[in-house]
């Protein structure tokens, strides 16, 4: 029997490498001639570079970079043989970054991956994938875009600072000093979410509240993301502040159509990469999950995307997650079966405490009823 393993992290307790780990001990335990494959998932935020690093041969290269406060910090990215990179937005501009008390989006910038794409640049890469889920930004890609060559400036001609404040005071922008190398170099970024860049729906309403902003932030985020955008749609003459996912990461999805990146479903991106398709193509079944499953999980999410695959290829395909959650029903569309790791009425914060010997225990029981049949 070979079972493969692809759930995403349980945010809050276990990273998806760890997730599968304790879900191929399981199996083992059970039996350990079960022939167990290892192939944990992300959809683009946190987590996505540590999954390419386990998955993939690659090179872990170092840099120095301006941090989400605009500190100097140390941070990493993946660069294969075939002249590829992944770089990962939260592990640069991350709202964990953040402490909780100093969440707010006018001090916050994404400056440092726009470092972080010149050094890989720099390093000879010539095909980037960009993981830019989990920001603690809502600069509209400012920050980025200045990092790789976009001059700002004010009513008075002055240039503009980086942070997330300072989109506010944008009345033109200059890309005449835009790295020229981007021309020639393809990025496909990853990302779970399909939000225009303003509106009801935009960056700022739906996103900028748990990134620190006030209502009255948020209303004037998106006035300003509004006019930064129309800004940089007459410079290029093309419409982008409405294409699904500029909205994405603060506005970063808008700032990287603009550099003409392709936004793409960070599941897929990520199960491509991790050539999660093959392995799942002879396998007997499929096991996933992820920190709480509904309906929602269904659009973009990787447990998703894992189904989907695992339907294509007409096998079995278990769901294991922390909890079930509102019209979870709905999930027996694409999964054989799902599954909750609480072994009964529980709280969160116990959810959370014990999340390795609950995954454990369910996974196991699961294991005794497949591999006896």
């Amino acid at each position: 029997m070979k079972v493969v393993f692809a759930p995403d992290s349980y945010k809050g307790s276990l990273s998806s490498i760890q997730v599968a780990e304790v879900m191929r001990k399981a199996f083992h335990s059970v039996n350990p001639n079960i022939e167990t494959i290892m192939k944990p998932m992300a959809d683009g935020g946190e987590g996505t570079l540590e999954v390419f690093s386990t998955s993939v041969a690659h090179e872990k290269v170092h840099l120095s970079c301006k941090g989400p406060l605009g500190e100097n910090h140390e941070s990493w990215y993946v660069k294969m043989d075939d002249q590829r990179a992944v770089i990962e937005g939260a592990a640069i501009a991350g709202l964990p970054l953040v402490p909780t008390e100093e969440r707010n989006p006018d001090h916050t910038t994404s400056y440092g991956i726009g470092q972080a794409i010149t050094h890989a640049l720099n390093e000879g890469c010539t095909n980037l994938i960009v993981a830019i889920g989990g920001s603690s930004t809502n600069d509209g890609g400012l920050g980025m875009l200045q990092a790789l060559g976009m001059k700002t400036y004010d009513e008075n001609g002055q240039e503009t600072g980086m942070y997330g404040k300072d989109l506010h005071a944008v009345k033109r922008v200059d890309f005449s000093e835009l790295d020229p190398r981007l021309k020639d170099v393809t990025i496909r970024v990853a990302s779970d979410v399909d939000n225009p860049l303003t509106g009801p729906q935009g960056a700022s309403r739906i996103y900028g509240p748990q990134k620190g902003a006030t209502e009255q932030q948020v209303n004037a985020y998106d006035h300003a993301l509004d006019h930064y955008g129309k800004i940089i749609e007459e410079v290029f003459d093309k419409n982008i502040k409405n294409t699904p996912g500029a909205g994405a990461a603060g506005g970063l999805g808008f700032a990287f159509l603009t550099i003409g990146a392709q936004l793409e479903s960070g599941a897929k991106l990520v199960g491509e990469a991790i050539q999660l398709k093959d392995c799942i193509r002879d396998a007997d079944y499929v096991i996933t999950g992820e920190g709480q499953s509904d309906d929602q999980t269904l659009y973009g999410k990787a447990p998703g995307y894992v189904a989907e695959l695992a339907k294509e290829n007409h096998t079995p395909v278990l769901l294991i997650s922390g909890s079930l959650g509102a019209n979870y029903g709905a999930l027996n569309e694409i999964f054989t079966s799902c599954f909750s790791i609480a072994p009964g009425p529980s709280s969160l914060e116990d959810c959370l405490k014990n999340a390795e010997e609950y995954l454990f225990e369910t996974t196991r029981q699961i294991a005794r009823l497949i591999t006896q049949q």
